[in-house]
């Protein structure tokens, strides 16, 4: 299961007590207070982690809590510190403040499967400035800081207070619920209509295996694949799967796709060059530039291209020439994903493009509020 957008309760450990001591050993009269600080509870922490490719784990588990910190005891001992809980999540995850969840009446009927127990978007309320983005393997965000612990009373002795009673608790963990949201992170998007072969291209210039079938939205989910050029060089290519019109105001699962594509530096944008879906490619592309604009205007300044895809099927020719002569200043690269021609253009292509593109830049990329 693919799960990239999820809410979860973080709770930090609190701290440990202060101790209440005095010095007892023979020979030793009037020791005096001896009473030892609580330790510190646990940080709630998340990780980005490459080997980790969705929010499925926090699915399961969306309250994180970490352990308090030990009480403080006599001759002065600290009370040991929590140890941090660590998450991992994938790389571009971004973190918003959220609210708590509205409570259910047991008799409102509601879907609590597998596939529809993640919140909604109507559900979620949350802050619209980031709290965090996670852009980078390793980098590491203090979600809930723990508590610190309570001071012993060998800290309140004076010249006047001899024997003091005085300790302090230990400081209660940070808590609130939090907002994960998954935006892939790639070099290049492959962005099309359903069934414009984008999975099948995707499975010919890289190792990765996307479900194909000759149905639309055979893609529920984004997929990333590693692909080799000719240099020794490696790019990432995002499959995203088929939008429609009207994905800018949510229309299918509009956002849960387009927000993918913020990630990516360059646009591949894949057309069905025979018209086999009763579509003209030209107008299929238009769409699509439309409603990447409507959505972020950002993404439709990125570097992009057209990728002519099913030219073994007949009337891909004559369509090649008219988006030629539409696009001219456009490169616009002829393929057959289900044939397999035309794959090692379009890896010198990209290659060559995407030495140019800027580096992804957490900075340039604009927080899209739903």
């Amino acid at each position: 299961m693919f799960v990239d957008r999820i809410r979860v309760f973080a709770q930090a450990g609190n701290g440990g007590r202060g101790c209440v001591s005095f010095r007892r050993e023979k020979f030793v009269p009037k020791g005096g207070p001896d009473g030892g600080d609580g330790g510190k509870g646990g940080d709630v922490i998340l990780r980005a982690d490459v080997h980790t490719d969705n929010l499925a784990n926090l699915f399961y588990e969306p309250i994180i809590k970490a352990k308090s910190g030990g009480h403080g005891q006599g001759k002065k001992m600290h009370g040991r510190g929590a140890e941090d809980r660590t998450v991992n999540v994938p790389i571009g995850t971004i973190v918003y403040r959220a609210e708590a969840p509205v409570q259910r009446n047991e008799d409102e009927e509601f879907a609590d499967d597998a596939e529809t127990r993640a919140p909604k978007k109507s559900e979620i309320k949350h802050d619209a400035r980031p709290v965090a983005d996670l852009a980078h393997d390793g980098q590491e965000f203090v979600l809930c800081e723990g508590g610190k612990g309570g001071k012993g009373n060998v800290h309140f002795k004076s010249s006047k207070n001899r024997a003091p009673i005085q300790y302090t608790e230990g400081e209660e963990g940070e808590q609130g619920y939090f907002l994960l949201e998954l935006r892939m992170i790639a070099d290049a998007a492959l962005v099309g209509y359903p069934n414009a072969g984008k999975s099948t291209l995707l499975g010919k210039i890289s190792a990765a295996h996307p479900k194909i079938a000759p149905y639309p939205f055979t893609t529920l989910r984004p997929s990333v694949g590693v692909v080799d050029l000719d240099d020794y060089r490696r790019v990432t290519v995002a499959d995203i799967p088929g939008l429609i019109e009207g994905a800018h105001r949510n229309t299918g699962l509009g956002h849960d796709f387009l927000r993918h594509i913020t990630r990516c530096r360059y646009l591949l944008f894949v057309l069905d060059a025979a018209g086999s879906e009763k579509r003209h490619p030209i107008e299929d592309l238009q769409s699509l530039r439309r409603e990447i604009d409507l959505y972020d205007p950002i993404l439709s300044k990125r570097p992009w291209c057209i990728i002519a895809n099913k030219m073994d099927l007949a009337g891909a020719e004559e369509n090649l020439q008219l988006l030629r002569e539409r696009f001219p200043a456009i490169s616009v690269i002829p393929i057959s994903a289900a044939r397999g021609e035309g794959i090692d253009e379009l890896k010198q292509h990209l290659g060559a493009s995407l030495g140019e593109s800027p580096r992804f830049d957490t900075e340039s990329i604009s927080a899209t509020v739903e």
